[in-house]
């Protein structure tokens, strides 16, 4: 089980001092927060991408790779990749980039994201969205797993020949999560190639979730992947922790009164009770977070959402505390003694390649000779199978 944080990040004025930090000090409090989030013995830090204010994290890879410089144990990852309006050819290249920079200790999640103008802004029409989210995984699937790609389809340019490069490490793709809160076809997609199903598990009732995620598992068996337990699964969830219940209710309720996704809605203790919103003691927090289990069974990785609706640092850094100190130890506890046997375990880059290759030294593909023109004739790697297809020589 993998126990983490996800960040949207939001740039939002204190509700309490009335301040908005700027650009430049949000990117650098994140830079801190994903550091303590290793250094409480988190496992998972997730950024999501945004290209629009009041957010900063436009450029995931490029923050990932600062962070993983940064630390030694920490699995780096997304909370969304936009698969609808990032060519996947782009992605391929720099999640591996990624991938190589950090030594494995990242996957990422794809997603459609939830700002209707990315769309046009990129060039896309959002009424294609599903379709278009659809095909650029396929497309991207082949790129991590095929030397040489040949390939059309409705929304880019046909490839002929294409090596997306760098391979992935140890020739083994960054594991995927598929996130969705209402599309079961994005539940199927995930299904079909065995990869991971997240669902952000905030803003609705337990039941809506439940028939995706039940929906996910039982195509995973179908599609041959193994047993419902043996498909991986992940959930969000919104956590603020106090010592007592009331220091945690009195100090986050100007928060949760003017959040610019609940605020001036329901009453915090009523959204507590509709949705998973955590508020309360460590062992409230505890007792939460442990009914995901009895309502979605066994799932492998549990992020929470500790930095919003204008918490300042300090605050989010105390909540960090307090979630790898008293809260992540007891739930990694309990929850391993009610595992079902045979559950699958999280995903790492060393199981993958441990799948992959048993005993056997990993792939290390290595190009032949730069001939000037490698886009043409056979496959540019050494070790590439002979029926690799390739874009044919003049």
């Amino acid at each position: 089980m993998q126990f983490g944080i996800m960040s949207v990040s939001d740039i939002t004025r204190d509700p309490v001092t009335g301040y908005t930090p700027s650009e430049a000090e949000r990117i650098d409090a994140i830079r801190q927060i994903a550091v303590k989030a290793e250094e409480v013995g988190l496992d998972v830090f997730a950024i999501g991408e945004h290209h629009n204010p009041p957010f900063f994290s436009s450029s995931p890879t490029t923050l990932l790779a600062h962070i993983g410089a940064l630390t030694e144990r920490l699995i780096l990852t997304t909370s969304t990749t936009l698969i609808t309006t990032n060519d996947p050819v782009r992605i391929a290249e720099e999640y591996a980039m990624l991938q190589h920079l950090t030594k494995g200790r990242m996957d990422l999640m794809l997603g459609r994201g939830n700002t209707a103008p990315v769309y046009p802004w990129f060039g896309q029409d959002i009424r294609q969205g599903l379709p278009l989210a659809l095909e650029n995984y396929n497309l991207l699937h082949r790129l991590w797993r095929e030397d040489v790609v040949d390939w059309e389809g409705n929304f880019r340019g046909p490839l002929q020949g294409f090596t997306s490069t760098p391979r992935p490490l140890d020739d083994v793709p960054p594991f995927v999560w598929h996130g969705s809160i209402r599309t079961p076809e994005i539940a199927e997609q995930a299904a079909y190639y065995g990869n991971g199903y997240f669902a952000n598990n905030i803003f609705w009732p337990k039941e809506h979730y439940k028939r995706l995620i039940d929906f996910y598992r039982r195509r995973f068996e179908a599609h041959g992947h193994g047993a419902q337990k043996e498909a991986i699964v992940g959930l969000g969830g919104q956590a603020f922790i106090a010592k007592s219940s009331q220091d945690a209710r009195d100090q986050f309720r100007p928060y949760f009164n003017e959040a610019p996704v609940y605020g001036n809605g329901p009453r915090m203790e009523d959204f507590e009770e509709m949705t998973p919103l955590s508020v309360g003691s460590p062992q409230e927090v505890i007792d939460k977070t442990l009914t995901f289990r009895e309502a979605f069974g066994d799932y492998q990785r549990q992020l929470f959402l500790v930095d919003h609706a204008g918490l300042p640092l300090n605050v989010v850094l105390e909540q960090l505390e307090l979630l790898g100190g008293e809260v992540v130890p007891v739930l990694r506890k309990e929850l391993d003694a009610k595992r079902e046997p045979g559950t699958a375990e999280a995903p790492t880059h060393a199981a993958l390649v441990k799948a992959k290759y048993g005993d056997a030294e990993p792939r290390q593909p290595r190009p032949n000779a730069n001939r000037g023109d490698n886009v043409t004739g056979g496959s540019p790697y050494q070790d590439s199978e002979s029926s690799v297809a390739a874009y044919p020589s003049m």
